[in-house]
């Protein structure tokens, strides 16, 4: 086991299903269906999800009711297991902090660097706060500046930064359009596929 290594991977469609995928069928309100894999652009994004939750009227306690109620991938636990009995992984992720914890626990409480909610009195979600500009990318870049080698993996547009700018980089379960726009990065479908191409580099 080298200590200088770190796993960096993503959450959302890697080890968990899309939180917001998993709402927009709760609640009935396709257009939340959009995730990174349509808008590069996250800022965006997440400040058109708010608004469309203001239009309906919803907050922080109807997502948090269906996140209770979403499972790890089936495989993402084992596969986290067996990759942190090899080396220090670390969860980057988007997401935030309020709609982290109950999967976390669902994984064994791993260590999760991800952003955090503004919500109001009422529990209507006012905003958000991103921990630093282009998280991910920027995060596995502090890391290497500690002396760390990363190995990074995702499936989003968002991901494709700080799986550049590392020693080894993999798609896992992206889509085939993220796929073709980078035939240069090895994809997997499966968690043993991945594992083993981490342990090759490791």
């Amino acid at each position: 086991m080298s200590d200088m290594n770190v796993v960096c991977l993503d959450l959302e469609g890697v080890l968990v299903p899309e939180i917001w995928i998993a709402f927009a069928e709760a609640s009935g309100i396709p257009e939340l269906k959009r995730t990174t894999r349509d808008e590069p652009d996250y800022d965006k994004l997440m400040k058109w999800r708010i608004g469309i939750l203001k239009e309906h009227g919803l907050g922080l306690k109807e997502i948090q009711e269906t996140i209770k109620k979403i499972d790890p991938i089936p495989g993402a636990k084992e596969f986290l297991d067996k990759l942190r009995s090899m080396t220090q992984v670390i969860i980057i992720s988007d997401t935030f902090t309020q709609f982290a914890a109950p999967l976390m626990e669902k994984l064994g409480w791993p260590t999760i660097f991800c952003n955090t909610l503004e919500v109001a009195d009422n529990g209507e979600i006012t905003g958000f706060r991103m921990r630093c500009e282009q998280s991910k990318y920027t995060t596995v870049k502090a890391l290497q500046s500690c002396g760390f080698e990363t190995i990074a993996s995702g499936d989003s547009h968002n991901d494709l930064g700080m799986i550049r700018a590392s020693k080894a980089g993999f798609l896992f379960k992206s889509t085939d359009a993220i796929k073709a726009a980078n035939p240069d990065l090895p994809a997997f479908e499966e968690y043993d596929e991945l594992l083993g191409a981490i342990q090759k580099v490791l």
